[in-house]
């Protein structure tokens, strides 16, 4: 199986990955940060899957989502006739479930299913019996699952299989609901008004997105797959829902991503206002904001999804890793990094969202105020950066701007909004991290802006400067700095994000073309006046979608292949966000200033 063969399911609280084939990959219960109880996406079988597909091989596979829905539907079609296998999880209540139901279309198909069930990421095999109802239960130690279906299986505990024919107009259904152990069995469910409801809500949430112009089938499954990686109880939306899918198949770059990244704030903040969601924008910005609290010096990268702060990262030595990319990490070292563009996208996000129109409240500036005061002292040591780079600190230009801009964004929000703070100190500070850019954050040699002080290289979040304000993009300074990017990173017209032969990043050297920063490109092309390669390369980045429309972390131009954790968060808010800057670049004048949130300053 290759990372596009997969497609999404999920209830908002957790994500499954189904294979082409019917397989459930990978499943983390009860939660996106929980354990694995499917975890074949990183290892074999025997780690954990749930199989339900034709008996005899060579079936021809089309599959889809239901529209402005998270409904999967894999067709089956074969000699003898024709099946859809409709995969779903109904929105959270006490329980989670996954519905599996197997619906005859044509003729007599014989069908096999197979469940091995494994807690603790492919390690726990747990005691499964059938109980006197036939109810399937698994149990280890705190974690139970209810399996029910009319399918007589056999087996039980280290694999559970059965065999059986659906029939033109049948409907064959499967349910399997998470637990606590010491709780009795949860209530079974009727499968078609789980279906219907299911249906009905994402169809309600869809049907409020205000989204426009010639991409709205691509931006309202992004916008789905969105509210699918969003921690509905908490608001915070997980980079993707799966570890250590390789940045470059066979290497060492494999991360954990089921956490929340500070520095997504704004572009996601932003693509939901672009929508209509306001109100999903509300939570990320609450999620936020609680996350944030506390004492200024231990503001982190990133949190969990209700915003824990150790995120401890282990290595799982029993899975050898997706196409033996070892190895598996849990957890993410990168939560006690120093990144100072973090405090960039806070300032920034809190800003967007003042001037959106979203509720904030006076402990949410205070908040500001007290992380502003802790970057002033600060801001001029080097960090980590926006890469997350695992050697020696450097002083990253773009973290630099980040600290600028942060100072910016608070100016603003106390002039604009009437807020109170050392605005007199905050604007020296600006001035001088400007002049400090400008004058150790560029070449003059190359003509463009550099990836580090004194550096010679380049990397793809310089492409940022124009759209934060920072110079305009008429500059020569920010002209010749993309197009250096352009020379330098462009792989098959698609953007890496450095040259890792050349890194400081301190990892073995390569990774596929980054897909948000390809976005970014597309937008440095609109601002530039460029709507002829900007509309040229976002076709082409829409069209790396696999065939029900998501997109990985990156893309490898060698192989044609997603690879990087899948489906990823901020490569959808890419597509979102500069969807809606090509449609709002061909409005007319007037039209266009209606949509008050566009440009980030």
């Amino acid at each position: 199986m290759h990372i596009e063969d997969y497609a999404l399911i999920g209830d908002c609280e957790t994500a499954a990955l189904v294979g082409r084939d019917g397989s459930i990959d990978w499943l983390c219960w009860p939660r996106f940060d929980s354990p694995a109880c499917f975890a074949a996406l990183l290892g074999s079988h025997d780690h954990g899957h749930w199989l339900i597909h034709p008996k005899h091989p060579g079936a021809r596979v089309v599959r889809r989502y239901r529209p402005n829905t998270l409904i999967l539907e894999t067709r089956f079609e074969t000699a003898e006739g024709a099946a859809t296998l409709i995969d779903f999880m109904p929105p959270r209540g006490r329980h989670s479930t996954i519905v599996r139901m197997v619906v005859g279309e044509r003729g007599r198909v014989a069908m096999a299913t197979k469940l091995v069930f494994r807690f603790g990421y492919g390690a726990i095999v747990p005691w499964m019996t059938r109980l006197e109802d036939g109810t399937y239960r698994a149990i280890a130690g705190p974690d139970m699952v209810v399996l029910r279906t009319p399918v007589q299986l056999r087996g039980y505990n280290l694999t559970t299989v059965g065999n059986f024919i659906i029939a033109e107009g049948e409907t064959i259904p499967f349910e399997l609901t998470y637990s606590s152990s010491h709780l009795p069995p949860p209530a079974p469910r009727d499968p078609v008004t789980a279906v219907e409801a299911t249906e009905a809500f994402w169809r309600s949430w869809t049907g409020k997105c205000t989204a426009e112009g010639p991409w709205h089938e691509a931006v309202i499954r992004s916008l789905i797959t969105l509210k699918a990686l969003t921690y509905a109880p908490t608001g915070g939306i997980v980079a993707a829902p799966t570890t250590s899918l390789p940045e470059h198949p066979g290497g060492v770059r494999n991360w954990d991503y089921r956490f929340c990244w500070l520095r997504d704030a704004t572009m996601t903040l932003l693509a939901m206002m672009h929508a209509g969601v306001h109100w999903e924008a509300q939570a990320w910005r609450d999620w936020m904001v609680r996350a944030v609290a506390g004492s200024a010096h231990q503001i982190q990268p990133l949190y969990g999804i209700s915003g824990e702060r150790q995120l401890i990262e282990w290595i799982v030595p029993w899975l050898p890793g997706f196409a033996n990319s070892k190895p598996v990490r849990v957890g993410n070292a990168a939560h006690i990094q120093f990144q100072l563009d973090v405090f960039g996208e806070v300032m920034d996000a809190l800003h967007q969202s003042r001037r959106g129109g979203l509720t904030t409240s006076e402990s949410g500036w205070q908040v500001q105020v007290a992380l502003l005061d802790h970057l002033a002292r600060v801001w001029s040591e080097p960090d980590e950066g926006i890469w997350e780079v695992r050697a020696e600190r450097r002083h990253f230009t773009y973290s630099k701007v980040m600290a600028w801009l942060a100072f910016d964004r608070a100016i603003k929000s106390a002039e604009s909004f009437g807020l109170e703070g050392p605005v007199a100190e905050w604007r020296k500070l600006r001035e001088q991290i400007f002049a400090e850019v400008c004058e150790r954050g560029f070449d003059r040699q190359l003509v463009s802006f550099v990836q580090s002080y004194g550096s010679k290289q380049v990397d793809a979040s310089l492409l940022l400067l124009p759209s934060v304000g920072f110079l305009p993009v008429s500059d020569p300074r920010i002209s010749g700095t993309i197009r250096e990017i352009e020379r330098r990173l462009l792989a098959n017209d698609f953007l890496l994000r450095y040259e890792t032969e050349n890194s400081i990043d301190g990892l073995p050297p390569g990774e596929g073309v980054f897909l948000a920063c390809s976005f970014w490109l597309v937008d440095a092309y609109i601002l530039q006046g460029r709507r002829r390669d900007a509309e040229r390369l976002f076709k082409r980045l829409i069209d790396l979608r696999n065939d029900v429309g998501l997109l990985s972390e990156e893309y490898d131009p060698a192989t044609g292949r997603l690879i990087g954790n899948f489906p990823q968060a901020f490569s959808h808010v890419g597509l979102i966000n500069s969807a809606f800057n090509l449609t709002r670049a061909v409005m007319p004048c007037e039209q266009r200033a209606q949509h008050k949130v566009g440009a980030l300053a």
